[in-house]
């Protein structure tokens, strides 16, 4: 069963909020992670158990606090959208444009063999 678990946590250094992460992470069943530093809360979603998760953060040193395990809220409904009419496309010219007009100079590949300054520039 997919839960929400939100802890409260010190997330004061990045060094110690990177490895608070990468050791959540390594816990199985976890699905998503969400940090919100302003309010010093981790939310993460799955199905890993809440005890673990603690246990986890705790083995990083940190101080652990279970703010609140339920189900993760649902998703919004995006409504539907209606097909939308086809608008009348101008028509084009026959001309045909270059597609990338900044660049209408011939390239000209040279090797080191026919470069015309074959000598040495350093001195």
């Amino acid at each position: 069963m997919v839960k929400k678990t939100v802890l409260k946590v010190d997330l004061s250094g990045d060094k110690g909020r990177k490895k608070l992460l990468k050791a959540i992470s390594g816990v199985q069943g976890v699905d998503k992670i969400e940090v919100d530093v302003a309010k010093g809360t981790i939310s993460v979603t799955g199905d890993a158990d809440p005890y673990d998760i603690i246990v986890r953060t705790r083995k990083v040193g940190k101080f652990v606090e279970l703010v609140s395990v339920g189900p993760p809220p649902a998703p919004p409904k995006e409504p539907q959208k209606k097909p939308e009419e086809k608008k009348a496309e101008p028509k084009k010219d026959d001309k045909k444009t270059d597609p990338n007009p900044q660049f209408h100079y011939p390239v000209v590949y040279m090797d080191r063999y026919n470069e015309p300054n074959v000598g040495c520039s350093i001195m």
